[in-house]
């Protein structure tokens, strides 16, 4: 049985735990759920924070310094760069407007009664967006101030950028500390069994049905956001008359398997063929697009964490001030870019934006159980936007392309 069966079975195991519990020994709940299911979800939820800022920092250092080159190269990446703010606000947008309309939270116990004290707590916006750049680069990594630490990356990133020959051994301590942390949360997440049992057993336990159903509304709720951004994506490539039926259809393999790792990681191999072979797009269009496509593009993710956070919201009662949407959509469009592509990646981002808008990191626990079904969606639309960014380049430099694309599908 692999790790993602184990995880839907311990889904299922604890749900039903937690509702026997919840409906047959109300009387069993405080102590079931105080000396056992909330210590080991606990425990499970600081073993993933533990890997946030070493993998944040590594990731988006690498995503930086992947391409190098001369005047092509920083044109590509100018071009992409754009395609990608774009695309992924778009992302973020349709993720939150989604959020607004089906109030996935509303009527939600409180869990923390933290909901009356955030308005005297939350920092104001011109605090905040000072807040983002760090004064001590080392500070910023030791105290996990996670925003600090992604400008802390990208402004290391531009200097290494300008002094490649002495970054590069930098640059191998920087790979060597991504590997590292990359097998550490492969190793963590096979006690997400475990973790994932113990959080939805006490939320259901605790919650019972009224939860439960919200949460339902929550899959259902990113299920429709997933499939707006979808038919934008397929919007687009209408306008671009690029076969958007065909592109899906020489996808399938690399969606299938996107759907069923939760890897944008895993799935880059299989796209980079599908593009090429079947689909027929420009191997120096693909080579370059779709790996810092992958790096750095997560449409999914910008969609997941605008969505998770007014969620977060709307189940501690907290009210949406304008800085408060602000702080979320900026937190959650510069987490996107950061986001690890490998499984269980989104409940380390969500620490973050939670982080950033001042939102109980409690709420972690709420989505965990679920973070498996949703991980597939995120990446499925990971996979189709970074594709479709890859197709816009294309058409964007079509000019110098026209004599290697002869042959390809309306490119």
């Amino acid at each position: 049985m692999n790790l993602a069966t184990l995880i839907l079975c311990s889904l299922a195991a604890g749900s039903a735990f937690g509702l026997l519990l919840n409906t047959g020994f109300p009387q069993w709940v405080p102590v079931w759920d105080d000396r056992l299911l909330a210590p080991i979800g606990a425990a499970f939820l600081r073993l993933i924070q533990f890997v946030v800022v070493p993998m944040v920092f590594s990731s988006l250092i690498l995503g930086l310094t992947r391409v190098r080159g001369g005047g092509t190269v920083g044109r590509y990446v100018l071009k992409l760069m754009t395609c990608y703010v774009l695309t992924s606000a778009i992302a973020l947008g349709v993720g939150m407007a989604t959020a607004l309309v089906l109030q996935p939270g509303a009527g939600v116990v409180e869990l923390a009664g933290v909901g009356a004290d955030y308005g005297a707590s939350a920092p104001s916006l011109g605090a905040w967006l000072l807040g983002l750049i760090p004064v001590n680069p080392l500070e910023a990594l030791g105290t996990g101030n996670l925003l600090q630490i992604i400008a802390t990356a990208l402004l290391l990133g531009l200097g290494m950028q300008r002094a490649p020959e002495q970054a590069q051994p930098f640059l191998a301590w920087v790979e060597s500390v991504y590997a590292i942390t990359e097998k550490t949360l492969g190793a963590i997440l096979w006690v997400a069994p475990v973790g994932v049992f113990a959080l939805i057993a006490s939320v259901v336990a605790t919650q019972g049905l009224t939860l439960m159903g919200k949460l339902l509304l929550y899959v259902l709720g990113l299920a429709i956001a997933s499939g707006i951004m979808l038919l934008i994506d397929v919007v687009i490539l209408g306008m671009l008359r690029a076969e958007p039926q065909r592109l899906l259809q020489s996808l399938r393999e690399s969606l299938t398997l996107g759907f069923g790792t939760a890897s944008s990681n895993a799935a880059l191999p299989v796209v980079l063929h599908d593009l090429e072979a079947h689909y027929g797009l420009a191997p120096e269009i693909t080579r370059f697009a779709i790996p810092l496509g992958t790096a750095l593009k997560r449409d999914g993710a910008a969609l997941l964490q605008g969505f998770n956070a007014l969620f977060v919201t709307q189940i501690y009662h907290i009210p949406l001030t304008p800085s408060l949407l602000v702080a979320i959509a900026v937190s959650s469009l510069l987490v996107s870019f950061s986001t690890p592509g490998v499984p269980g990646a989104a409940l380390i981002t969500m620490a973050t934006v939670l982080s950033a808008a001042g939102l109980p990191l409690e709420a972690i626990g709420l989505v965990a159980g679920i973070d498996r079904i949703t991980d597939g969606l995120k990446t499925v639309v990971n996979i189709v936007g970074n594709s479709t960014n890859a197709i816009m380049l294309s058409r964007w430099e079509a000019p110098s392309l026209a004599a290697t694309v002869e042959g390809s599908p309306s490119l």
